[in-house]
């Protein structure tokens, strides 16, 4: 579990979000599938206007994360090998894919921000329980030939993925990030 940061207060979930950080290198280790589960049936309470659930998660590990290196590689026209040592970084990468429903009142935006939302939550879950996560993207990431190697087919689009892993003992204790100036993004009429 990481150390709380004191910044005056705040309780579980405010701790969780100020102490979250990325991590680009991960150790071998990676949460169970049944730690991947309860972390998704807590998605049950993100905000999601008629409860479409616009959203799944694809689990990658082993072999499987050649498929992604594949892809994006087929997409870039470039080194195989350079998008698979990508690919398989992490020992565990978690394809966000956006599954649009049907419906007259949440338009595709809003249900892209339900996923958004997932994958954030999720990052944070995992952060909380000790594991390392990056959120990764790129110009690849709704190509159809990325998405052909993890079988999204359409109206389904990757929104981008987690990469998850143990933390480094050494990046266990990173300094806090600098506050933000809520001046520049807190406005009031």
């Amino acid at each position: 579990m990481n150390p709380p940061i004191d910044d005056g207060g705040g309780g579980a979930a405010f701790q969780a979000l100020r102490g979250r950080r990325s991590h680009s290198k991960v150790s071998d280790e990676a949460p169970s599938r049944a730690e991947l589960e309860r972390y998704l049936a807590a998605m049950s309470s993100i905000s999601d206007h008629s409860g479409l659930r616009p959203w799944r998660i694809i689990e990658l590990r082993g072999d499987a994360r050649q498929r992604l290196g594949a892809g994006l590689a087929a997409a870039a026209g470039g080194d195989e090998a350079k998008f698979l040592a990508k690919a398989t970084r992490a020992p565990l990468v978690l394809a966000i894919v956006i599954s649009p429903r049907p419906s007259r009142k949440v338009p595709l935006w809003e249900q892209e921000a339900v996923g958004s939302g997932v994958a954030h939550v999720l990052e944070l879950l995992l952060h909380e329980d000790g594991w390392g996560a990056m959120w990764r993207t790129g110009p690849h990431t709704r190509d159809p030939r990325v998405a052909a190697a993890l079988g999204v087919e359409d109206p389904e689009y990757l929104l981008g993925w987690l990469y998850v892993g143990g933390i480094r003992e050494r990046d266990r204790k990173q300094k806090p990030r600098a506050p933000l100036d809520v001046s520049q993004h807190l406005t009031a009429l």
